[in-house]
């Protein structure tokens, strides 16, 4: 039995410490291996006077490194913070100082593209630097320390103790306002949710699991916790190209696969072979179109799909089970185990079946609410009142902002978004974070950011802009002004210069509705 997300690693360790635990490249550890560098890695940050429930920020790309920082943190007793490595460092600045990161963890070369930014980061007073740490910048007020040394470095403090209910991770998510806004997880939630996921994906220690998305995306995390709560082999991959990841099927002899539809769309186009050592498909993200999913069936007929729904704030709430596919392919599926899945009515009450209402999440994977922000906490976590034989009993549940509707067996499906978050290939993006890059050009008077539906991204991000009398500024010099402030998930597909102010809606804000079916046929096709 494990409480606390690291202990996983370690009852794995001492039951099987031989077991592949963790592939990068060519570097393979078992999981006394793993065990022993979480270890080194907590040593490390208590030697760096880690305090308990403070936080430790990794901003890398999928590495041994990273891995064993993220549970190193949670082990010496502190929260850590995985940061998207495609974000530039005025993103990352944001993170660092939105939760008073205290440790960073990241690599020579990105630490040199950050160095300005992290003044904006007062909290922060060590950096532990992966790889080549040579001719380091300086930084006024903040030790910069290369890995091997801090793991070498011996503590005289124990772990900082925790219990199941303290924090452990912290994952931004993209905020219908603009800047990112932090998921505080217990380590109660991260448990909770690797077992309920292994469970209904029957996971083995005989699995191994290709863990292709970033690791601050908790579908990502997930395929970490998902493989170390049954002690099967995690195998990271940093891609360029889809062919990449079925080579890396091949030579690894992966059997579970998660992906976004975006990715699952490019991979379906590929010849996989007809020994594929595949056991199951996962898909969340946002809906796998069909035909994606047909082509998928026919060319891997030995791998089971599970279409999955989930939002940070629980990290996973539905499936649909394979043998659901052909009768409800268009279905979310059913609350996962040790999950509640309601549809509510703005007063509270159960919608009968048919009914539109919000989807709301209970149970022990409702993470703890938003980092330093009580208002939106306030909105989207509220309590949820049960009586059993005379007793009130409270507890807090997760209102998704996703209108659903249930059917007469209980499966639940998608039809709308209260906000206006745009969901691009697999990721929420926040329409004011691009605006706020577009208006950062001198010449733009006018902008807004737009998700309209595309074949292959799910939806694209297009922005209608109007720029100052007189100014010549064209679309393609916009979306290179933007492209040193947003990463690439976030680049607009399409910019479209406006030749008069943007429309406007009854209460004088741009009207993003109009807009939206102005441009709803931007992307015509169907995906393969």
């Amino acid at each position: 039995m494990s409480d606390l997300i690291h202990e996983f690693i370690f009852r794995s360790a001492r039951r099987t410490p031989s077991a592949e635990a963790l592939v990068h490249g060519q570097r393979r550890l078992d999981y006394a291996a793993l065990a022993n560098a979480v270890r080194c890695a907590a040593g490390g940050l208590l030697a760096a006077d880690l305090k308990r429930g403070e936080r430790v920020a990794i901003y890398l790309e999928k590495t041994v490194e990273n891995v064993a920082a993220m549970f190193g943190a949670a082990a010496a007793g502190g929260v850590f913070v995985p940061v998207n490595p495609l974000l530039k460092p005025e993103q990352v600045a944001h993170i660092l100082a939105d939760c008073n990161v205290r440790v960073l963890v990241t690599s020579g070369e990105r630490l040199k593209l950050l160095a300005a930014a992290l003044e904006q980061c007062p909290d922060l007073h060590t950096v532990i630097v992966t790889g080549n740490a040579a001719a380091l910048p300086a930084l006024a007020r903040i030790a910069v320390v290369p890995w091997d040394q801090a793991m070498a470095a011996r503590s005289a403090r124990a772990p900082h103790r925790a219990i199941d209910t303290d924090m452990a991770a912290i994952l931004y998510t993209s905020g219908s306002t603009g800047k990112p806004k932090g998921v505080v997880l217990s380590h109660r939630n991260m448990v909770a949710g690797a077992n309920s996921v292994a469970s209904y994906l029957e996971n083995t220690p005989e699995d191994r699991i290709l863990a292709v998305l970033p690791l601050s995306f908790d579908y990502g995390l997930s395929q970490l916790t998902t493989a170390f709560s049954t002690g099967a082999t995690a195998v990271l991959i940093n891609y360029l190209l889809p062919r990449d990841i079925l080579k890396a099927v091949e030579a690894e002899r992966i059997t579970g696969l998660a992906a976004v539809p975006p990715l699952w769309i490019q991979l379906a186009q590929l010849d996989w072979p007809a020994d594929c050592t595949l056991r199951y498909l996962t898909n969340s993200g946002g809906a796998m179109p069909q035909p994606t999913l047909a082509a998928l069936r026919r060319a891997l007929p030995n791998a089971r799909p599970f279409l999955m729904y989930g939002l940070t704030e629980a990290f996973r709430s539905t499936y649909l089970p394979p043998e659901e596919a052909d009768r409800r392919p268009d279905s979310m599926g059913r609350a996962i185990p040790n999950a509640e899945v309601l549809v509510l009515r703005p007063d509270g009450s159960e919608c009968d079946p048919g009914e539109p209402g919000e989807l709301v999440h209970r149970g022990a994977l409702v993470s703890m609410g938003y980092w330093n922000d009580a208002a939106k906490t306030a909105e989207r976590f509220k309590p949820f009142v049960s009586i059993h034989h005379g007793l009130m009993l409270t507890e807090m549940a997760v209102w998704s902002g996703d209108t659903v509707r249930r059917d007469e067996e209980g499966f639940l499906y998608f039809i709308t978004r209260k906000d206006e978050m745009i969901k691009t290939s697999g990721y929420r993006v926040s329409p004011s974070e691009v605006e706020e890059a577009v208006y950062a050009h001198p010449d733009v008077v006018e902008a807004a950011a737009l998700g309209v539906a595309h074949p292959a991204l799910g939806q694209a991000i297009v922005v209608v802009a109007l720029a100052r009398a007189g100014s010549e500024l064209s679309a393609d010099a916009l979306l290179a002004a933007c492209k040193p402030r947003l990463p690439a998930y976030m680049l607009p597909a399409r910019i479209v210069m406006a030749e008069a102010s943007l429309p406007r809606n009854p209460n004088g804000k741009i009207d993003r509705k109009l807009l939206g079916q102005q441009f709803a046929d931007a992307f015509p096709g169907e995906p393969q």
